[in-house]
């Protein structure tokens, strides 16, 4: 039977940019399917309420859960006196025996040293003197270990996450990533090591949403690819028509010499190249869906995270790489992930103008979250 399991990625967890980490290893240990995905600002209110679910519940350690209440309190509310809340994100995994899957790897929090197999036993801590006094704790991540607590503990969640947007924004440039259906095609590490290789950037994530585009968005979305590819293909395209020429022909036909059949063909190639990526992005060719369909047409899966800091756009650009993975510095996204031009791992805003249009036309920040939980916590 399929469940619903969360991970609440903890506040401290995403200020040491640990983020990245973590979500690798929940992608690639498990077969689970990443449903959803926020960032969000817990409310006073959603603390206490988590808080209290885990110190009234009766099948575990009485210790543990006090642990468990005060952090959450600690660290979930928001900071006093001024009431700014703290950055979290929940992921919400879906599949056959989600919760115990995702109980796994995850951990207890009392760590086996040197193991590093679970999430909390690399990234969290928990240190006791000698007797017996815990005198640090960190989980790292906040997850169910029963399915009765992943009910409440969601249902907690779906009552306040809607709350908070954008988080900790503080009026820098935005820009937006968008990880590309080709890391999402099987259980790997690929996007959470983006993430990882993106935090160099010393920026902050304000938000995320794990989605389908539709072809509706991808059309919107990468319409202005098609002007920009038909006014380039004369100059970046005449070298291969060349060579395609002249080995048709028998004979050395010049760059210079099809000008003319490059500046005609442009459209069309413009076009292709648009529905190829459209089909890509979505899982469906575009002039092959009934206009009335687009809106819901959606196959492949995205994530999309915003990023906010001093010239955001310029330094994710950075550390992106070059469009063409081939021509991409060592150590950069796509040329550690990307296959060519289409498939490159990633998309990044070029400018904080098409970030705004880019976030406007997924609807950043709209709640896909709410209906999973309603599906099967209600």
């Amino acid at each position: 039977m399929k469940e619903l399991a969360y991970v609440l990625i903890n506040p401290y967890t995403i200020r040491k940019s640990r983020l990245g980490g973590v979500i690798a290893r929940y992608l690639s240990r498990t077969d689970l399917k990443l449903v959803a995905a926020r960032m969000f600002g817990p409310s006073q209110a959603l603390a206490e309420e988590y808080a209290k679910a885990v110190i009234e519940r009766t099948d575990s350690d009485p210790k543990i859960d006090g642990l468990l209440h005060d952090y959450v309190m600690r660290e979930y509310a928001p900071t006093k006196p001024n009431g700014r809340p703290h950055r979290c994100m929940c992921l919400l995994f879906e599949g056959e025996d989600a919760i115990r899957k995702i109980w796994e790897v995850t951990g207890s929090v009392t760590l086996r040293w040197g193991g590093g197999q679970t999430v909390r036993e690399t990234f969290g801590d928990y240190i006791a003197d000698e007797s017996g006094k815990v005198m640090y704790f960190e989980p790292a991540v906040l997850v169910a270990p029963t399915r009765s607590f992943a009910v409440t503990t969601l249902q907690i969640l779906y009552k306040h996450m809607a709350e908070s947007g954008f988080v900790n924004s503080h009026g820098y440039e935005r820009t937006l990533v968008m990880l590309k259906p080709d890391n999402f095609q099987r259980p790997s590490l690929r996007a959470g090591n983006i993430i990882d290789v993106l935090s160099s950037a010393g920026l902050h994530i304000i938000c995320v949403k794990k989605f389908s585009m539709t072809v509706a968005q991808a059309e919107q979305f990468y319409g202005p690819v098609v002007q920009s590819l038909t006014e380039k293909f004369p100059s970046f395209g005449a070298n291969r028509v060349a060579a395609a020429v002249s080995r048709e022909l028998g004979f050395e036909v010049t760059p210079d010499e099809v000008q003319g059949l490059c500046t005609t063909i442009a459209p069309r190639f413009a076009k292709n190249q648009f529905e190829d990526i459209v089909e890509f992005m979505t899982g469906f060719r575009p002039s092959a869906v009934p206009d009335a369909d687009k809106p819901f047409r959606a196959g492949a899966e995205c994530l999309a995270l915003v990023y906010e800091g001093e010239n955001a756009v310029l330094k994710i650009r950075d550390l992106l790489g070059a469009t063409d993975p081939s021509k991409a510095r060592p150590g950069s996204v796509r040329r550690e992930f990307g296959t060519n031009i289409m498939v490159n791992a990633a998309h990044a805003s070029d400018s904080p103008e098409n970030a705004a249009r880019e976030m406007k036309i997924i609807d950043i920040d709209g709640d896909n979250m709410s209906a999973v939980i309603r599906k099967y916590c209600f």
